[in-house]
């Protein structure tokens, strides 16, 4: 595990391009969308709040959760780490921070997120994390919720 301090951080006109060039390995690409594409959907969604994740002063990743207090549903809808920066520690010092964001949110009892299954996934992670698998599958992606 990296010594770095890991910190969340807005995305701002100075930051979005080193972001958007953040990417996994070719064989993860199936997992998560680009960041890119995800910075343009948050933009169109009120119900989002996307953050960048640095380790230290570098950017090494991207989060993006989907916020609906009024029910209130708390979904974690992106989750990456650049494949250069991946077994580091830095992703699950990254979800740590979301989960205190999402703990701090009205009626905040569980964080729910979706997997595709395969190769090099993202599985292990969320599961080794604490997710629990919840039975469901929704556009083929299957369902996982961690107890807040």
């Amino acid at each position: 595990m990296s010594s770095e301090a890991v910190t969340l951080r807005e995305i701002t006109a100075e930051t979005v391009r080193a972001i958007c060039r953040l990417e996994v390995a070719p064989e993860q690409r199936g997992f998560v969308a680009p960041n890119a594409v995800s910075i343009a959907q948050a933009h169109f969604e009120p119900n989002a709040w996307f953050r960048a994740v640095y380790a230290d002063e570098e950017p090494v990743g991207f989060v993006m959760l989907f916020e609906d207090v009024e029910k209130p549903e708390y979904y974690l809808w992106r989750f990456m780490v650049a494949a250069e920066h991946q077994g580091r520690g830095y992703g699950k010092r990254a979800l740590d921070l979301v989960v205190e964001h999402v703990r701090e949110l009205p009626g905040a009892t569980e964080l729910r997120s979706s997997y595709v299954r395969g190769d090099r996934g993202p599985q292990g992670f969320y599961l080794g994390y604490g997710f629990e698998e919840t039975g469901e599958v929704e556009e083929g992606e299957h369902v996982i919720r961690l107890e807040l």
